[in-house]
């Protein structure tokens, strides 16, 4: 059986399987309805909904930005446009469309929003989840429902947060002791390795439908072909701006002795870890780049050292990149080493602040698609 054949069996599978949950959800929709029909309806005003559920707010993802390489960078870099697509969040129209919209993670809040609020957002967020809509026939107490809502937290590599309207009028990670008449799920749509799929869509249908059905919801699943449109153009973005920026020690003279790097490294700041790596605290319980010794763990000696910053994951008030090129001059003087790039030739003062002004440019790219580096939504994306 050749190649092709077994793609478009495979092609097949997956068409038949999204028929299938298609038509067993419109099934199921049914019934719920005629159930309804006939079931007495208590209106408690204890116990109404404040608010509609979440909407997504669109990120801009222009057709004439320029996304930076993937990579590390040691040269200007012109990268091509990320291809224009169908743009994320149409799929929440249908399900939404005179919900109120949510304040987008990362940016400013309309107001004083709540602590749990904000943490809301950041859980279920427009920008990056598909929004799934759980309508409960009554109220509901978070330590009734939650058992049910752990058997579904991940499909595939990609989390599945819910939130709920609580009494209060006010969207909240749900919890023991919290009341709430409406949820909202999310599924995020892409993260650094890949974007959600077909199959991942089906198995999340199936096992959000009987998850629902436990706890007495009627769940709203948005068009298969509208939500995977969204998930390969997040996808795209993300890869885009997948930029690692590395700088390399090279040492002048002999290989450095593990042990002799390991006091050098300790005085200079880094922590290391189990895996090996080296890491700058960021001093808030993170860190603002790593250094490897490019060697394995059983060698004695390497001469080369490497400092990496990944781009998206450290906010521009931080100045990971300043940080790093600050740490690797004071190295060059403790280590007698040479700052080089991939291809062991110097970096110059002015290739280094040309690199910082290409930094400066991709914040700004981030900034413009919503999705500030260093943000809660960032570190989503780029985990």
């Amino acid at each position: 059986m050749t190649d092709l054949q077994l793609s478009l069996m495979a092609a097949g599978g997956v068409f038949i399987v999204g028929v299938f949950s298609y038509n067993k959800w419109q099934e199921h929709k049914a019934k719920k309805s005629v159930e309804r029909a006939f079931s007495s309806d208590h209106d408690d005003v204890l116990m109404r909904a404040g608010e509609a559920p979440l909407v997504r707010q669109e990120p801009s993802f222009s057709s004439d930005a320029a996304a930076p390489a993937r990579g590390p960078l040691h040269a200007p870099v012109h990268a091509p446009t990320p291809p224009a697509g169908h743009p994320p969040g149409e799929h929440a129209s249908g399900a939404a469309d005179a919900a109120t919209a949510a304040p987008a993670a990362g940016a400013a809040p309309a107001g004083h929003a709540s602590p749990e609020a904000e943490k809301a957002t950041s859980l279920v967020d427009p920008l990056i989840d598909c929004l799934l809509p759980l309508a409960l026939e009554g109220a509901a107490r978070g330590e009734k429902i939650l058992p049910a809502l752990q058997t579904l937290r991940m499909v595939g590599n990609k989390p599945v947060h819910y939130i709920g309207l609580a009494v209060s009028g006010e969207w909240e990670p749900i919890v023991h002791g919290g009341v709430y008449t409406k949820l909202q799920g999310g599924v995020q749509l892409a993260s650094r390795s890949t974007a959600l799929n077909e199959l991942e869509y089906s198995e999340l249908v199936t096992r959000l439908r009987a998850m629902a059905d436990e706890i007495g919801a009627e769940p709203e699943i948005p068009d298969m072909i509208e939500v995977m449109a969204e998930a390969r153009n997040l996808h795209r973005f993300v890869a885009g701006h997948d930029a690692q920026l590395g700088v390399n020690l090279a040492s002048n003279g002999a290989p450095w002795s593990i042990s002799t790097l390991l006091g050098a490294l300790e005085k200079q700041g880094f922590d290391l870890r189990p895996d090996g790596r080296y890491v700058m605290p960021d001093g808030e319980g993170s860190h603002l780049f790593t250094l490897s010794t490019n060697v394995t763990l059983a060698e004695e000696t390497t001469a080369r050292l490497t400092l990496l910053l990944d781009v998206p994951c450290v906010a521009p008030a931080r100045d990971g990149f300043g940080a790093m090129v600050a740490c690797a001059k004071s190295l060059v003087g403790r280590l007698d080493a040479t700052i080089v790039d991939d291809y062991n030739q110097p970096l110059s003062d002015a290739a280094l602040a040309e690199i910082a002004g290409q930094v400066q440019d991709f914040y700004t790219e981030m900034d413009d698609a919503d999705i500030p580096a260093g943000s809660t939504r960032a570190l989503r994306l780029f985990s």
